[in-house]
């Protein structure tokens, strides 16, 4: 007998608000209007708790003390009753737009385990060298020198800042191709060690500034030839979902500059910031979620939180499991449980009363720059957060749950410093480090 799918509220009510906001009559109907329909599908759990799913296609928990939806993950399979709720509570922002409903499709994982196709690698290699051979007085490196040697070319740079502000997490397997092809134009090792790299993700600003002094200094095809090679790395990088969304922002930002030489020009002579401002413009409501790392580090971070937490929906307590993440982050002036739903919020603040936050910078490490945690375990903070919830810790079966995991911990730490300044430790927060001994020996590659 064929298996029936056990129905789910959560499911239900949102295949329900999907097709609403795709039908075409919800392009014509008023924010307040909106609104009301998207109200009256509020459900309500057995705790009281309320939930909405609104903009950007997720879920958003009613935080009873103050009244704010703040982005959370469903308990799918728990009971839940349409409940209906006040469509004059509902502020605008929560009510989808439309086209903020079909966002582009990627992928949490982090570079470490699964690596990149090497077709994609043998493609970049090619880029990488053709553009070493330009001259740095024609393409003066001026960003990314934390990076290259002096003497490299802002060519180099603009391929290496395309792949490193698409990816979701750039945290890369040691020896992973796509970066040891930069090996030679490289200032000084990269963050990390021989097993991770954990690298930092650079602002849009910086390949903006490559392409706008050329345009201030009257180099235009110099500039045409930047932006060129930023849409060249970013159309082979659609081929890895763990690079698609923001590879397909860029595109959609510098491809206009190609067709329309010029477009940029009087911008960047008004300032770098100016330019940005122009290619952020560009891109359409649909890719808008890809761009938060540069719009808004609010919601940046309050999305990362969310995809943590869907990483880690194979674990008895979610939440739990999250928080246990939550609490390597630095945050002296406690600013993090305030941007927590109160589900998540409680698991943190069990562990902040148990002094288990922080973690990362009290956790001491092993020569090989491993968190000194046991075989198999995430960090004490995650098995901690597990244990307040009465769960057994329970790490992903697959290679692939694992770097998503690992990915999206990485991702919410990049957000998280975005947001507060805070900076991430060379080798990854303690609980990230732990999980890389989880996942190290399935990697693609047998060079260890």
């Amino acid at each position: 007998m064929a298996c029936v799918r056990r129905w789910d509220a959560f499911t239900a009510a949102e295949a329900e608000v999907r097709a609403m906001v795709s039908d075409p009559r919800w392009q014509g109907l008023s924010v307040p209007d909106r609104a009301h329909v998207l109200a009256a599908r509020v459900l309500v759990t057995g705790d009281g708790d309320r939930w909405l799913f609104g903009s950007h296609a997720r879920w958003r928990l009613l935080d009873p003390a103050d009244g704010r939806w703040l982005l959370a993950p469903p308990p799918r399979g728990e009971r839940a009753r349409k409940a209906g709720h006040a469509a004059g509570e509902l502020p605008g922002e929560v009510v989808p737009q439309g086209p903020d409903f079909a966002p582009e499709p990627g992928s949490t994982q982090a570079f470490v385990g699964p690596d990149v196709p090497e077709h994609l690698t043998e493609q970049i290699r090619l880029l990488v060298r053709s553009a070493g051979r330009k001259s740095e007085l024609d393409y003066p490196l001026t960003a990314f020198g934390e990076i290259f040697a002096s003497d490299v070319p802002g060519t180099v740079a603009a391929v290496w800042g395309t792949v490193m502000w698409c990816a979701y997490a750039p945290a890369f397997d040691g020896n992973e191709r796509l970066i040891t092809v930069f090996g030679e134009y490289l200032r000084r090792s990269l963050p990390g060690d021989e097993w991770v790299r954990w690298l930092p993700a650079p602002p849009l600003l910086d390949l903006v500034t490559l392409v706008a002094e050329r345009l201030r200094s009257g180099r235009e095809r110099e500039a045409l030839r930047l932006a060129a090679l930023m849409a060249d790395t970013a159309q082979i990088l659609l081929s890895d979902a763990r690079f698609r969304p923001r590879a397909l922002a860029l595109l959609t930002m510098v491809e206009p500059a190609l067709r329309r030489h010029g477009l940029d020009a009087a911008a960047a002579a008004r300032g770098d910031g100016e330019v940005l401002r122009a290619w952020l413009a560009r891109c359409p409501v649909r890719l808008g979620r890809a761009l938060l790392c540069e719009t808004d580090h609010e919601a940046d971070f309050a999305h990362a939180v969310y995809d943590l937490c869907e990483a880690l929906e194979f674990a008895p307590e979610p939440r739990g499991a999250a928080a246990g993440f939550l609490a390597d982050l630095s945050d002296s002036r406690g600013l993090l449980p305030g941007r927590l739903d109160h589900r998540l919020r409680a698991a943190y603040e069990a562990l902040e009363c148990a002094g288990l936050t922080g973690t990362s910078a009290a956790e001491s490490t092993a020569p090989e720059g491993f968190a000194v945690t046991g075989p198999g375990a995430l960090s004490a903070a995650v098995e901690a957060a597990m244990e307040t919830v009465n769960a057994p810790l329970v790490a992903p079966t697959d290679r692939a749950g694992k770097a998503a995991v690992l990915g999206a911990a990485y991702a919410m730490g990049l957000a998280w410093g975005r947001l507060t300044g805070a900076r991430m430790p060379e080798r990854g927060l303690a609980a990230q480090a732990a999980l890389v001994r989880a996942i190290i020996h399935e990697r693609d590659d047998h060079h260890f």
